[in-house]
């Protein structure tokens, strides 16, 4: 998520130039269907092609908005909106490596639905999390700060890539760090190169991935998208270890 927002501006920008050349170098055909319908109907909705009644500061997401103005189009759409073609093409990218290990597996329409439902979750655990420091720091600007991006979202499918991984090492900012520390590593350095980024939101996300991966909840959603699909979800074998435990 980011918190800078501004009005869409329709045409062609360098980062979704980057993303197009990105999406053909690694094969538009080995991109799975819902991951690339996503990553699709977010470049057509920022450059406007998708005509919709709103710009993108008009439904990023606050604490405020939600829990005062129960601005329930905010809750939703906020994390398919993004600030800025950059962050557009760095969150797409993203997308293309997670959606394309997770969607093979848990089967495409099984993953459309746990994209709709962590999108939900991120976007309750941001007001949550706003309201909550706003409680315990006195700070009212955590109440009514705004945020945009798909990042939250990219966080959770992060937690839920590392849950399916073996334990391995990964590459955050030129350091190995072990699986189970690394999107904790990227959530901080991210917040420290990027100041603009949403920490909350990212935390958000973070947290929204420990509670499918690490909890009985997950288990729940798992069973509900299987009722509805009829097909189940299948996991790794590590993927059931670790939520068999409350720690990574």
């Amino acid at each position: 998520m980011s918190r800078n927002v501004r009005r869409r501006q329709p045409g062609l920008e360098y980062g979704l130039y980057l993303l197009g050349m990105q999406a053909v170098n690694y094969g538009v055909d080995k991109i799975p269907p819902v991951t690339l319908l996503a990553i699709i109907g977010q470049a057509l909705l920022y450059t406007g092609l998708i005509q919709v009644p709103w710009n993108s500061e008009d439904v990023c997401i606050s604490a405020v908005k939600v829990l005062k103005y129960k601005d329930w189009r905010s809750f939703i759409i906020s994390n398919f909106e993004h600030g800025s073609d950059m962050h557009l093409y760095y969150n797409m990218v993203s997308l293309i490596f997670k959606g394309s290990y997770l969607e093979p597996m848990y089967s495409t329409a099984n993953f459309g639905i746990l994209l709709g439902v962590l999108s939900l979750g991120c976007s309750g655990m941001y007001v949550f999390l706003s309201w909550l420091l706003m409680q315990i720091t006195a700070d009212y600007s955590y109440y009514t700060t705004c945020a945009i991006g798909f990042s939250a979202v990219l966080f959770a499918l992060k937690v839920i890539v590392v849950c399916e991984e073996r334990d391995r090492l990964h590459n955050v900012g030129g350091f190995r760090v072990p699986s189970k520390y690394a999107v904790w590593a990227e959530l901080v350095l991210i917040h420290v190169l990027v100041p603009n980024a949403s920490f909350v939101g990212h935390l958000g996300g973070i947290l929204v991935g420990c509670i499918y991966c690490y909890s009985f909840v997950g288990a729940i959603i798992d069973s509900k998208i299987n009722m509805i699909t009829g097909k189940p979800i299948i996991h790794e074998e590590a993927f059931y270890r670790r939520r068999s435990s409350l720690f990574f």
